[in-house]
């Protein structure tokens, strides 16, 4: 396993009790309290659930995710649609060169990209989720597995100028985009069904998510190379209760709204990863499982994550360990020796 600094301030919980004399002075009002909690809660609870968020709904929540390559070179930030995501991926690429598959199905952007080219170790992941796949470019051997319809998908080297536009203010290979709209089109086109939902992560209840136990972590940072320019820093806000992005230093933002990228589950997984060939492609290992660590609510837990049916999940003392609900955002490292890379975590806020 690579050096991974971890530097951790262990908190301690200070619970203050009940009041002995109120208890016996009605020992009946404690119950007519509980009871009137747990009413509220099943009159507030919603009637639907979004699967890879857990949260509630008044509408249906099916529909098929959307699961798109967006391009993590600096000429590519600020990129479209992120701050939509429902679950975000970052990988290794090409180098130290990492890319997103970026996955919604509870908010649709109206724009996304940079679109970039596919990676079968994305593909695998498109598919444990049963999205559409959306990519502009492929390596080799991702390109056997799209031709042959291992998932359903849609290719700029396909609709380069029609489903997918060139913007002007940025220059190829940066500069691919498609709509939500146009996908909706492509699908349409190709006969894919857009009515299949997603496969259902677990989530922690709302109350269960104040009571997160774990050390004290407020930032971590996810180095991939001695150069910063592809580091990824999250940092807690407690004020929201979520996570801020920052790539090389500069906070992770929607381009048109200029939204932060803000996010409640950060999990961190290592697998071995092996340069396949001249171009530094690699073939990334997201079967076998292996060590990670899942921050939520400013702590940190050192776990295990496991491929379960293709959904790449946390696991502890051989349970999954629930998310929280919201959106969530998985870094994956590698763990063998050659490749650059390192996690550490720190109490103090980075500003």
């Amino acid at each position: 396993m690579k050096n991974w600094a971890v530097a951790i301030t262990a908190v301690l919980l200070l619970l203050t009790g009940c009041n002995d004399k109120e208890k016996a002075s009605d020992p009946k009002e404690p119950v007519k309290e509980v009871e009137e909690v747990i009413q509220e809660e099943v009159e507030n609870e919603l009637p639907y659930v979004f699967p890879l968020t857990g949260v509630g709904s008044e509408a249906k929540t099916d529909g098929r995710a959307v699961a798109v390559i967006i391009n993590n070179h600096p000429k590519a930030r600020p990129q479209s649609g992120l701050n939509k995501a429902d679950i975000v991926y970052e990988i290794l690429a090409e180098g130290d060169v990492t890319r997103f598959l970026a996955v919604f199905q509870s908010e649709k952007p109206d724009n996304m990209g940079p679109v970039r080219s596919a990676r079968d170790y994305y593909i695998d992941l498109a598919k444990g989720l049963d999205a559409l796949f959306i990519a502009h470019g492929y390596s080799e051997e991702a390109r056997e597995l799209l031709e042959r319809e291992f998932v359903d998908n849609l290719n700029g080297m396909v609709y380069d100028g029609t489903l997918f536009k060139r913007a002007s203010f940025r220059d190829a290979p940066h500069n691919s985009y498609i709509t939500y709209e146009n996908v909706l089109k492509g699908a349409k086109e190709k006969k894919y069904s857009m009515n299949q939902s997603p496969p259902d992560f677990h989530f922690l209840s709302e109350k269960d998510s104040q009571s997160i136990t774990g050390d004290e972590a407020n930032t971590v940072m996810i180095s991939y190379s001695a150069s910063g320019i592809f580091n990824s820093i999250y940092e807690y806000d407690e004020s929201v209760g979520k996570y801020k992005r920052y790539s090389n230093g500069d906070q992770t933002i929607d381009y048109e709204t200029k939204e932060p990228i803000l996010l409640d589950n950060l999990f961190i997984i290592e697998t071995k990863h092996q340069v396949i060939d001249e171009a530094a492609h690699k073939e990334i290992d997201l079967v076998s499982g292996g060590s990670g660590y899942l921050l939520q609510k400013g702590k940190v837990m050192e776990v295990e994550w496991k491929n379960d049916n293709g959904l790449i999940v946390p696991i502890r003392d051989g349970e999954v360990v629930p998310f929280v609900q919201g959106k969530t955002w998985v870094n994956v490292v590698p763990t063998n020796p050659g490749l650059q890379s390192s996690v550490s975590f720190n109490v103090n806020n980075l500003n």
